[in-house]
């Protein structure tokens, strides 16, 4: 088949740079520019140095409009500014991994309307979709734990939830609080019960439990090591340990990366992978859910795959059956 040709956005960052590690190997894409200013005419290898003998792209600072599909992996803010400036044609599907459209209040762009695109929430309209918003990291990481609930009116009380993520879901600008030797051995909350994820949280749960009304408590933790999510929630919940599991395991048992381990879970199993893992436990009347992602691939560059692969009937899992580190 003719392969889809790819256009990136920002592509010497954590996303970009991930993005174009899966799209290299994708059977199905070409990738026709990386767009960069600072960069351009640099290999891409100059500045992903894994990437060195895998490809002889350089970065480029045209814009091609001779594509299938755009991605956009630029700072939050800067994907409505970059189509305000640069008017992209109709035809062309857009995948935008900043947060600039995944609100219903500000999800259209000179008139091109976006999908938000959590597949094991929106699968089937994401597969007719012309733009896709892609979901926060931390965001899939939670709506994953608690969309089965949802969907069984389930949530009748407040959400309790701590999680600790990478550094890397930072970004790759340098920061205080991203510096080796703060960060190192270090452990810190930060935007605790107001955290800008809790938005798209609240609009997903609601869109399959009406009713929800329930307060969201989120304590978000850095964590001193590079990437991924693991993610604690508590309900109260009358459920049997049983049939939670079942709820679960009926709800993504069309869902190819999201599974539910019986057994206790940790980051290295899903590092590297787009998948998630979701555990349960019952304590008293308390159903506790983990989550864990890597925050980098399902939760931004691996997802946004699987929603390319979706809108253009692909093979979900295409270019996406990835190895976790293991150890």
């Amino acid at each position: 088949m003719t392969k889809i040709k790819a256009g990136i956005i920002g592509g010497a960052g954590y996303t970009g740079g991930e993005l174009l590690r899966i799209l290299i190997h994708h059977p199905n894409v070409a990738i026709d520019f990386i767009h960069s200013n600072s960069n351009a005419g640099n290999f891409i290898s100059d500045v992903h140095t894994d990437l060195f003998g895998d490809t002889d792209l350089k970065f480029s600072d045209k814009i091609s409009q001779n594509i299938d599909v755009l991605f956009l992996c630029v700072g939050h803010g800067d994907a409505r500014k970059f189509l305000d400036a640069n008017p992209i044609n109709d035809n062309i599907k857009i995948i935008d991994l900043s947060q600039d459209f995944r609100l219903k209040n500000s999800s259209t762009s000179n008139n091109k309307p976006f999908t938000y695109g959590l597949p094991e929430l929106n699968k089937t309209v994401i597969k007719t979709a012309q733009n896709i918003a892609n979901p926060g990291c931390f965001a899939t990481c939670l709506q994953l734990a608690l969309l089965p609930l949802a969907k069984s009116g389930l949530l009748k009380s407040e959400v309790h939830i701590s999680a600790t993520t990478g550094s890397t879901g930072a970004g790759q600008k340098p920061g205080e609080t991203t510096h080796f030797s703060w960060r190192n051995n270090n452990l810190s909350v930060y935007k605790a019960f107001e955290h800008q994820h809790l938005n798209e949280i609240g609009e997903s749960l609601i869109q399959l439990q009406a009713n929800f009304d329930k307060d969201i408590n989120f304590i978000p933790y850095r964590g001193d090591f590079a990437r991924g999510i693991l993610a604690t929630s508590y309900i109260n919940c009358d459920l049997t340990l049983e049939e939670a599991e079942n709820l679960y395991t009926d709800f993504y048992a069309e869902a190819p990366f999201t599974h539910i381990s019986k057994a206790n879970i940790d980051l290295k199993q899903v590092v590297n992978t787009n998948k998630c893992f979701i555990h349960l436990e019952k304590h008293g009347n308390k159903l506790m859910i983990l989550s864990i992602i890597d925050n980098l691939l399902k939760g931004a560059s691996g997802q946004a795959v699987q929603n390319m692969n979706l809108m253009f009937g692909l093979e979900e899992t295409s270019g996406l059956k990835l190895k976790a580190i293991g150890f």
